[in-house]
């Protein structure tokens, strides 16, 4: 399909958006304790569970989040220098009791390892982490990348972009290099990328059919006054509608 007739749709399905025509009044990440004046906390908040963000309901994921944040029982699991000293059983009965954990195992190594990347890398504060590179996303993902065992699945091409536009949107980070973080290629964002012809039914169909929605939305894109992760909302909400607004 026409570049042009693609961009005319994906401009549309933007302008729904900011119009509310495609829902979305409350986001999972709405679920929040909304520490306005506490950057570090936000920081942590924002980080920890989207590493555990992977084949589930988003909803429920940050529903039980703020359930956990909210119990003074639970709440030390987002205490970096705590859960780096916590018996591992015991975090791992704090992360299920609400069920932010669904793997108990696997999860908690999770959580503990990022506590721990950001305890002894960065003295125990992701702001550090964000400073060392000066904000700059092309550098933030570099490094990311170059260390993926640091950053157990917030190094994953879905959740590492999601991730920084989250702390964009949800923590009023001004970075660098912005272009940088590209379209999440989650399960809506494929489908949507499909549905507007992006890519075709046989490469919706491959195993690197993340790689090819990145690349197709950056090279869509290049010469637009919008950057690839601005489009993940609409199209996400678009696609989780089940596409009942046509953009023909």
């Amino acid at each position: 399909m026409e570049k042009k007739i693609i961009l005319k749709k994906v401009y549309k399905i933007m302008d729904l958006y900011k119009k509310g025509l495609l829902g979305g009044d409350i986001m999972p990440e709405d679920k929040n304790p909304h520490l306005n004046n506490d950057y570090e906390m936000n920081l942590i908040y924002f980080t920890l569970p989207m590493a555990l963000n992977y084949q589930r309901n988003s909803y429920k994921l940050w529903e039980a989040a703020l359930s956990s944040y909210n119990d003074e029982y639970i709440k030390d699991i987002f205490d970096l220098n705590k859960v780096v000293s916590m018996d591992n059983s015991l975090l791992k009965q704090k992360l299920l009791k609400y069920k932010l954990a669904l793997q108990p195992n696997k999860h908690t190594e999770i959580w503990k390892k990022l506590c721990c990347t950001f305890f002894e890398r960065f003295n125990g504060k992701i702001s550090n982490f964000l400073t060392e590179f000066d904000y700059d996303i092309e550098q933030i993902k570099t490094f990311i990348q170059k260390n993926k065992k640091m950053f157990p699945y917030l190094s994953g091409k879905k959740i590492c972009n999601y991730w920084l536009y989250v702390l964009e949107q949800y923590v009023s980070i001004k970075f660098k290099n912005r272009k940088f973080i590209n379209v999440a290629p989650d399960t809506h964002i494929i489908q949507s990328s499909l549905k507007l012809g992006l890519i075709s039914k046989e490469e919706f169909q491959s195993n690197n059919v993340a790689d090819i929605v990145i690349e197709r939305w950056q090279e869509l894109l290049i010469d637009e006054d919008i950057e690839p992760i601005d489009v993940h909302t609409p199209l996400w909400l678009w696609s989780r509608g089940g596409f009942q607004i046509d953009v023909q």
